[in-house]
């Protein structure tokens, strides 16, 4: 299991925070099983190479001055502009308990119908998942190597394959191959009402003029 350092903190005022961040760290928070709720800072640099290694659902071992807890992160914000973390929510786990959580859905292979010109849909990016935290999987990978235009993969048709809960629908679309035709279709009748639109709206200034 990944180990990420945290320190406790003790002071909370606006000098106490901008001393954290310039030391390179920002402010976090553990709680759950086992622990009340403790602030903590943490080393940016350390956090965002701990994420990339275990994942956004993985365990982690988060060390503060001594003591160890067994982690997932929970949520975390991001500076908008900047893009340095603000902020983050570490909840304590018991291994063998079950969490549910949302889990990307990565598209494997190249479609048949891909290949005779039909373009690749995904209405669905993400999938709630439940499962143990020892367990959790970082992603759920859909092979599509097999559809053909006109084919897809609902939550249904991926449900057993797996160890671990999904708790969306079956009727839920996952991607499909949608062909050619359909999509220049759309896309013409999207401009055509675009076209419609900009013949009914009469300028302001036009219509005194006329006046």
């Amino acid at each position: 299991m990944t180990t990420l350092q945290a320190k406790k903190r003790e002071g909370f005022t606006r000098a106490a925070l901008t001393e954290i961040r310039t030391s390179g760290s920002f402010p976090a928070v553990v709680y759950g099983k086992g622990v009340e709720s403790k602030p903590v800072s943490v080393e940016e640099a350390e956090f965002i190479k701990t994420i990339r290694e275990v994942g956004r659902n993985g365990l982690i071992s988060l060390q503060v001055d001594g003591s160890q807890h067994d982690v997932i992160l929970q949520e975390y914000q991001q500076d908008p502009i900047k893009g340095f973390i603000v902020h983050a929510d570490f909840l304590a786990v018991d291994r063998s308990s079950e969490i549910t959580s949302q889990v990307r859905v990565d598209l494997e292979g190249e479609a048949a119908g891909a290949k005779e010109g039909g373009v690749i849909q995904q209405p669905l990016f993400e999938l709630n998942v439940t499962a143990k935290v020892s367990e959790f999987p970082e992603n759920v990978t859909v092979d599509v190597s097999e559809l053909s235009i006109g084919d897809s993969i609902s939550v249904g048709d991926i449900r057993t394959k797996y160890a671990f809960v999904i708790e969306n629908e079956d009727e839920e679309t996952i991607v499909s191959v949608l062909p050619p035709q359909k999509i220049e279709e759309e896309t013409e009748e999207g401009a055509d009402e675009a076209a419609e639109a900009e013949e009914t709206d009469v300028p302001a200034e036009e219509e005194t003029k006329e006046a």
